[in-house]
């Protein structure tokens, strides 16, 4: 057998991306953390007037990521409740907290965000891109270290270039964003198999489940052990209500399966929650499983020798969602349990380096205002909300900062 070249050496393992911001204006209070600041009613408030694309009728803010991920796309669509409910662990974290027209309304603006991304960047060898979605785990201290920045249900939408991606340095092996914190191993290690079995209940017309090793793409080798679908019908199967019911259906065993284990590992009940949607399945598929006992009893143990691990432990359902564009067109779903710190990009495989850059900043917001502004034009023409005028598209163009 020939010997790997360095390329081939370097294809599927996790890359590390720098990626320049330019400084938020605004001073955190002293005697706040960053993220109780960052969670507070009076900068979101700020965020919306310096970043804010556009508002709904229902709350959902399309905003430019100050601080994002890509300056090639990059932009969040959030359910922002904070001038209305100010507690901030009593907003909605889930997609299924949200009501009919919320969902209806939210699962629409992705499908279009997500179109315009498909059609500025067509060709998957070129660009990966992908929008995920994130719940936070209410029952965490705000000033945590780690706990993402805004503690309401959000969607993130980017676009990496591939071959940038491939010129990356190698992120480290055992960077914790990677990791899951430890979590994801026991997952891997003990859980895959059930993990998968658990999702065949779900009867889906649209998403036709993929093997684990089928659904990674060349560059980082990522997603890792994660249950994925693909999505049948390709970009147009998003016009259909029949995906998103789908997607919702993908949500809703992730929850089961949730609630069961870490049930099991904070009491030892094998009590069905109440709030299940498929309760025979979790009877029959994980509380009859040794394997899933074996794993709880594993993570038991931590939790109650370990203070920094169990700390980290998200006892309630806390969740990312993807739906991304492999390296062949196909568009695939997966889903994974949120934990410390846990970026969009990692489950992808990117680690995100960002540093404060005015000058590399600025040779990229051009480009990418531009394009935010263009889906935020599309989206006011299919009435989705009205246009949020900032000091850097005071009406509707583009204007550097000064």
């Amino acid at each position: 057998m020939l010997p790997l070249t360095t390329r081939e050496f370097m294809k599927g393992q996790p890359r590390l991306v720098t990626t320049p911001h330019r400084r938020i204006p605004l001073d955190i209070p002293a005697g706040v953390t960053p993220t109780e600041f960052f969670n507070s009613p009076c900068n979101l408030r700020h965020l919306a007037r310096e970043n804010g694309l556009l508002r709904t009728p229902e709350e959902f803010l399309l905003y430019r990521k100050a601080i994002g991920h890509s300056n090639l796309f990059d932009t969040s669509i959030i359910h922002d409740t904070s001038q209305r409910i100010l507690d901030p662990l009593g907003r909605p974290v889930r997609r299924d907290q949200l009501n009919k027209r919320e969902n209806l309304v939210f699962s629409r603006m992705t499908q279009v965000a997500f179109r315009y991304m498909h059609e500025k960047y067509p060709d998957p060898e070129r660009h990966l891109l992908f929008c995920g979605e994130a719940s936070l785990d209410a029952t965490w201290p705000l000033g945590k270290p780690g706990v993402p920045s805004i503690r309401m249900i959000h969607n993130h939408f980017m676009v990496f270039d591939n071959a940038e991606l491939e010129a990356a340095p190698l992120a480290a092996s055992d960077d914790p964003n990677l990791t899951d914190s430890g979590h994801n191993g026991i997952f891997l290690q003990f859980l895959n198999d059930v993990y998968l079995r658990f999702f065949e209940v779900l009867d889906l017309k649209i998403l036709s489940p993929l093997a684990p090793d089928q659904a990674r793409i060349k560059t980082t080798g990522y997603p890792q052990g994660l249950p994925s679908w693909e999505v049948r019908g390709g970009i147009d199967a998003l016009d259909s209500g029949r995906f998103w019911h789908e997607y919702d259906m993908v949500l809703a065993g992730f929850l089961d399966f949730y609630r069961a284990f870490f049930t099991l590992v904070a009491s030892d009940n094998t009590q069905v929650s109440i709030e299940a949607t498929y309760p025979d399945q979790v009877e029959d598929v994980l509380l009859f499983n040794s394997e899933f006992h074996k794993a709880a009893r594993i993570m038991r143990l931590q939790v109650l020798e370990d203070p920094k691990f169990a700390n980290e432990i998200r006892w309630r359902p806390a969740y990312k969602q993807l739906l991304y564009r492999d390296d062949m067109g196909r568009l695939i779903v997966t889903i994974s349990q949120n934990s410390v710190g846990n970026a969009i990009t990692e489950l992808l495989g990117i680690v995100v380096k960002r540093v404060t850059d005015e000058e590399a900043y600025g040779r990229a917001e051009p480009h990418l205002v531009g394009q935010l502004l263009e889906l935020r034009n599309r989206l006011v023409q299919y009435n989705f909300g009205e246009p949020i005028s900032t000091p850097s598209w005071p009406a509707g163009v583009f204007i550097p900062t000064s």
